[in-house]
């Protein structure tokens, strides 16, 4: 419950931006019905070289999570060629199984992930979400074949001429305008904005703590008018709480993610790696690309794995 006779400042802001309705009282995936077949095959065009850029990380052991609610990969062999011995062709196999939360790496959120007041995404109660079944509404199962539109990589870092941008920075409209400008690039609707903090050079550099936890740069509240006013589909980041962190609203852990999931309706993702992408771009001049970021179709799922591809 929220505090009593409290006016929250993201909660009015959410009443501001909000898509409810917008697509019709039962729509399940928000901002992703802008990706229409007309934006899927304008953006097939972007794939001018077959150039593949991987802009996710490693599903393994390795990975980002430090113990707590949320682990990382276990993955084991269910069945090796030991198993096959003596088969009088010869033939040998080999399966296996993985253990994972779905929001342990590389990752979307769907629009059951975060709410308030008791609802998500286009009035739907918190009771949709079912303990031992999961999200009857706005699963990600709903939205999974959205998530193919034209990519646009916004490099606020090289924008700064900085590496990686300072602890608790937030982006702003101004920074997301210069970023446009600097690189010649203009974000339309439908599109999967990927905006890069350079956050993620801490996991490659083996700084798991500083990554995970902590002081990080990202959009702030100020920003989501700019992503309501594009129309964007989704929102990628670098970082793992895709907002800043820790916020200025006091008592508040991650309003930017009830106002941009619940109220916006838009589908955001985290953990992604833009390192490479963001020299290539740099190199060609081209900001703009074929991307493709489905994940699993879990049936009842509040977010999904993926290995997202820019595609050049």
């Amino acid at each position: 419950m929220t505090e009593a006779g409290k006016t929250w400042a993201h909660h009015e802001v959410g009443k501001k931006l909000s898509n409810w309705g917008r697509w019709g009282d039962d729509d399940e995936i928000g901002t992703l019905n802008l990706v229409t077949p007309e934006k899927v095959a304008a953006a097939a065009l972007l794939a001018r070289t077959g150039k593949r850029i991987d802009l996710g990380m490693a599903f393994d052991k390795n990975g980002p999570q430090d113990g707590g609610f949320r682990i990382n990969p276990v993955h084991t062999m269910t069945w090796t060629p030991l198993d096959t011995a003596g088969l009088p062709d010869g033939m040998i196999s080999a399966d296996d199984m993985i253990v994972m939360g779905l929001q342990c790496a590389t990752q979307w959120d769907s629009l059951a992930h975060v709410g308030y007041d008791g609802y998500f995404y286009n009035g739907v109660p918190s009771t949709a979400v079912r303990p031992g079944i999961g999200a009857t509404k706005n699963s990600f199962a709903t939205a999974n074949d959205h998530l193919i539109s034209r990519g646009v990589l916004l490099d606020i870092p090289r924008l700064k001429g900085v590496d990686v941008l300072p602890d608790s920075y937030e982006i702003t409209s101004a920074d997301l305008n210069e970023a446009e400008a600097a690189q010649g690039v203009t974000v339309q609707p439908g599109d999967v904005l990927c905006l890069r903090t350079g956050w993620y050079k801490y996991f490659l550099d083996g700084d798991k703590s500083k990554f995970g936890s902590g002081p990080e740069a990202g959009p702030g509240l100020e920003a989501l008018e700019w992503f309501r006013d594009r129309d964007i589909a989704a929102l990628a980041m670098d970082n793992w709480a895709f907002e800043r962190y820790p916020t200025v609203v006091e008592g508040s852990v991650i309003p930017v993610h009830q106002v941009a999931i619940r109220d916006i309706g838009l589908t955001i993702g985290e953990m992604f790696n833009f390192e490479d992408l963001a020299v290539d771009c740099a190199q060609d001049g081209v900001y703009e690309y074929l991307f493709t970021g489905t994940g699993l179709k879990i049936s009842y799922s509040v977010g999904s794995p993926v290995t997202p591809i820019a595609i050049k």
